[in-house]
């Protein structure tokens, strides 16, 4: 019923507009009509040009900034891309990483470590004069988490290293990643790989401690 009222409503409205904005004469859009389509028709090959290029305008704007975005990770305060130091560079997770392997957490690599390269390395590039900004102000890198464990969940980084488990195996395509998608862990990923590792899957033991 509600929709029906609401519809009459848009109906009469519209009829309003029309009689008010032809000044109670609504045969006269017919005419003009019938005039805008002559118009249209000859002058096809100019409107079809510039409806081309419109669309080309459009499409180009669109892959060029909007489509990196698409189904990418949150913009990050400087624009690393995981996939040209791990994949194309083939730079070691650890260089970057490096308490991966000998403690709980894997550690997030200070601007220090990132200037270790780009002091040399394009270092007038935008970017880099951004890590130069942050080293002069003695300012941490904000970088954004992408990767979420539950608080009561304890993840050891360095047994499970120790045990030749591949970086990839929970964090996914890294080398083939720009920017990092962000990933809640849940409890069925953690048990589902252990129940195939054949590892340990006692509560308190394995996450819970």
């Amino acid at each position: 019923m509600e929709i029906i009222l609401i519809s009459l409503t848009l109906l009469t409205l519209a009829i309003l507009m029309i009689l008010v904005g032809t000044k109670g004469k609504p045969l006269t859009l017919v005419y003009h009509f019938n005039s805008v389509t002559a118009r249209i028709v000859d002058n096809k090959v100019q409107l079809l040009t510039l409806s081309s290029l419109i669309i080309l305008l459009a499409l180009f704007a669109y892959f060029y900034y909007a489509m990196p975005h698409v189904d990418a990770g949150p913009v990050q305060p400087i624009a690393f891309s995981h996939r040209l130091h791990a994949g194309d560079k083939q730079i070691d997770c650890r260089f970057c990483h490096s308490y991966v392997d000998r403690s709980i957490h894997p550690g997030i690599p200070p601007v220090e470590k990132c200037l270790y390269c780009h002091n040399f390395i394009i270092p007038k590039h935008p970017e880099i004069k951004k890590e130069h900004d942050y080293f002069d102000t003695k300012t941490p890198t904000p970088w954004k988490k992408v990767f979420y464990v539950p608080e009561h969940v304890m993840f050891n980084h360095e047994r499970h290293i120790k045990k030749e488990v591949q970086c990839e195996t929970c964090h996914g395509d890294i080398e083939g990643t720009d920017r990092l998608k962000r990933h809640d862990f849940k409890m069925g990923f953690c048990i589902e790989c252990h129940r195939k590792e054949k590892a340990n899957l006692d509560c308190w033991l394995s996450c819970h401690n």
